[in-house]
């Protein structure tokens, strides 16, 4: 049976903004295994980062996640995490939070916490529930797109 959550989820991807962002290649929903979803986002390179994100409570609770290895099941091998130059990429890829178990960013719910200052420092970046996944995507997105985003330390085998 499908909780509140899993409906509210399966109802923002099939809303044109997330549509959009698949049409335009800037990510694409790989699977759901509720309360998980995979989502592949691409990076300037071409690379696709997939993330498994914990979406229990959505969308009044943000989701949670970090990259993930699909063929292992596993987290991502941090040398094939985005690196960045010393920017906002390696700020929010940080292989040293949380085990990799969560992106540092304000709308990640483990990220948050702790971190009321950033309801000031960065409003534009906590989680909105009416936004819902697509803010997430977006801020990603626009991380590996970005100039300070770098290529893994080696390449997926």
């Amino acid at each position: 049976m499908i909780g509140p959550d899993q409906r509210a989820f399966e109802t923002d991807v099939a809303k044109a903004t997330f549509r959009l962002g698949q049409a335009e290649g800037r990510w694409r929903l790989i699977s759901i295994a509720w309360p998980y979803v995979f989502i592949g986002v691409i990076a300037k390179d071409g690379r696709e980062y997939v993330l498994r994100l914990n979406c229990t409570g959505y969308p009044q609770s943000p989701p949670t996640g970090g990259p993930w290895d699909v063929t292992t099941n596993q987290i991502l091998a941090f040398d094939l995490w985005p690196r960045g130059q010393g920017g906002r990429v390696s700020a929010v890829f940080r292989t040293d939070w949380k085990n990799g178990t969560a992106l540092y960013l304000p709308c990640d719910r483990e990220s948050f916490v702790g971190h009321d200052g950033w309801r000031t420092e960065m409003p534009s970046k906590i989680w909105r529930p009416a936004d819902g996944i697509v803010q997430y995507l977006e801020l990603v997105h626009e991380l590996l797109q970005s100039r300070d985003y770098s290529a893994p330390l080696r390449s997926a085998a």
